[in-house]
């Protein structure tokens, strides 16, 4: 690494710093009904939704109602989307008539964008029409980042009020999330990207004759309104195979950067929507602080790998460089595309700038360890602060048994019940991942999709899961995921990750809406500083990666000793 790397890296969490909290700022307005300077625009039509849609927005919900209503919508988006991909061939917008989708990839690419996961066992630009990529694909790339989004601004309600049953509603933090944050941020980006050369248009495909000679087929379609938010939304589904690698969808280093910025800009700001809410702003920087410094850790790590290379290019093959650039977008370079792999993985969206599967075994254990932390580095639209809320009530609990006083959180106690439903997460989403990793590496119907032998298709496995139940996404390419045992898996993996961590942190404030809120004083344990900051991230490293330890020992860790023993890497073979 050299001077322009740390620059860089620098520069970016500067610049998210500075966009995110006017934008945390906002959201608080927003969110509790307060006026902007979008509401003589968008007033009306938010309150011609409420009328058509018969939306009490008086009325605030229990968490149990909350959630149902989550749920309801959820089957709802599911069966739409479902229904579209399946006789995709009888609707419009298809100039390259592809035909529907088997049942299998139907339900798992239904359950993918409707979890926020967008996990693809398919390419985009062979298999899905201009309506599926825009009707049901892109409209989910909005709702899913809403329903995080409202979840979480319940979850802060429950957190901050006292003596209440209700949380919020839901449809009205729905709307609200839509219509003045994801939608204006989605048109501002859509139109920057397009500026950069990202194409916008509902052209069939092209076909062309190289200077080379033959034939080369050029995909076209809606490219930068889907980007724009499978971005914001940190949804991460790229329209074309090669994801972000691919010029049409990243264009330029400026495209590069912003997209990185745009994945990360609203989990961010919604630290400071919660300091803002809470009236606690201290803690809440302590919040991002501790995100910021776990996600530099791990941009350098995966960097630092990524450089080193592999020696058996020098020793065995005579190269002049140990540096591995198969599947590195060259127009970027080593810092850029670790630098995308640990933004991707850390915040849940699993777009792509490089191939994850051609990473070091380092630098891919350190990708599979921004998901294994439950995606709380910034995290997804909403699901990255509450899953980081989950974490500061256990570092909180363990600080109050270490001083011998009964736990309190925000002025709240913090009791037996809560911190029982708060381990459901960590043990539920850790048992799924661990529960279907060892049944496919049992059955033969599981391994065989494995690319490469050894202990990289262990890890090929290992990071399917662990992508698919933390809602991230992203996979290594070398694992063929299109099958049905691995299309229904992964769906029973992605649904539990997403709601074994929603319902119950909406539980949780539920419970602590109705207590009674103390002053904070001097006495209280202070959830600031630097102290709850190393507590805190000791907490997330302890709870999020101990269980995992026996696992990335099989598979990255025994990788590595290998190729510093001698063997090459396992991608194409030994």
């Amino acid at each position: 690494m050299n001077a322009q790397d740390f620059y860089l890296l620098f520069f970016f969490v500067f610049v998210l710093f500075i966009l995110s909290y006017p934008l945390g700022i906002f959201i608080k307005k927003i969110m509790q009904g307060e006026k902007t300077f979008l509401h003589f625009i968008l007033y009306p039509i938010e309150k011609q939704i409420y009328k058509i849609a018969k939306v009490d927005v008086d009325e605030s919900q229990t968490w149990r109602k909350y959630t149902l209503e989550v749920v309801l919508f959820s089957i709802l988006l599911f069966s739409i989307t479902f229904l579209i991909l399946k006789f995709q061939h009888i609707l419009p917008l298809n100039p390259q008539n592809f035909q529907g989708l088997p049942t299998d990839l139907a339900i798992n690419t239904a359950v993918s964008f409707l979890t926020n996961t967008n996990w693809q066992a398919y390419s985009g630009e062979t298999t899905m029409s201009y309506f599926s990529q825009m009707v049901a694909l892109a409209s989910n790339n909005f709702l899913s980042a809403a329903i995080g989004f409202a979840a979480c601004i319940a979850i802060i309600r429950g957190l901050n009020q006292e003596k209440a049953n209700g949380l919020g509603n839901f449809w009205v933090d729905l709307t609200r999330s839509s219509l003045y944050v994801l939608l204006p941020l989605s048109f501002i980006f859509a139109v920057f990207y397009i500026s950069q050369g990202m194409i916008q248009n509902f052209q069939a495909y092209i076909q062309i004759k190289p200077l080379e000679g033959g034939e080369q087929i050029l995909p076209q379609g809606p490219v930068a309104s889907q980007v724009a938010i499978k971005l914001l939304g940190v949804n991460g589904g790229g329209f074309f195979n090669a994801n972000a690698a691919h010029p049409y969808e990243n264009p330029t280093a400026w495209s590069h950067f912003f997209q990185m910025i745009s994945i990360f800009l609203v989990p961010s700001a919604l630290v400071f929507t919660f300091g803002k809410m809470t009236n606690y702003m201290k803690h809440a920087v302590t919040i991002w602080l501790s995100m910021a410094i776990l996600f530099i850790a791990s941009v350098l790590l995966i960097a630092y790998f990524e450089y080193q290379g592999n020696p058996n290019f020098i020793d065995k093959l005579g190269l002049a460089s140990s540096i591995n650039m198969e599947g590195k977008e060259t127009r970027f370079g080593i810092f850029a595309s670790s630098l995308f792999s640990s933004v991707t993985t850390a915040a849940s969206c699993g777009a792509v700038a490089n191939s994850h599967s051609s990473l070091t075994p380092m630098g891919g254990m350190f990708a599979i360890i921004n998901m294994l932390l439950n995606e709380v580095i910034y995290g997804g639209v909403g699901s990255g602060l509450y899953g980081m809320i989950l974490f500061v009530l256990l570092a909180v609990f363990i600080a109050g048994l270490m001083v011998g006083r009964t736990p309190e959180y925000l002025g709240k106690k913090i009791e037996a019940r809560e911190i029982k439903i708060a381990m459901f997460p960590i043990i539920g989403v850790s048992t799924v991942i661990l529960l279907l990793l060892a049944i496919s590496s049992s059955l033969a119907i599981g391994f065989s999709s494995i690319g490469n032998p050894g202990s990289h298709g262990f890890t090929e496995m290992f990071y399917a899961y662990t992508s698919a139940a933390q809602n991230n996404g992203s996979a290594f390419g070398s694992l063929n995921t299109n099958t049905p045992f691995w299309n229904y898996t992964t769906s029973f993996a992605m649904l539990a990750g997403r709601y074994l961590n929603l319902i119950p942190l909406l539980a949780i404030a539920g419970s602590l809406a109705q207590k009674i809120k103390k002053p904070i004083t001097e006495n209280n344990f202070q959830v600031y500083g630097s102290v709850f900051l190393l507590l805190l991230i000791g907490t997330i490293l302890i709870l999020g990666l101990l269980v995992y330890l026996p696992a990335l020992s099989v598979g990255p860790i025994i990788e590595n000793m290998q190729m510093l023993n001698g063997k090459f890497l396992s991608i194409g073979g030994e």
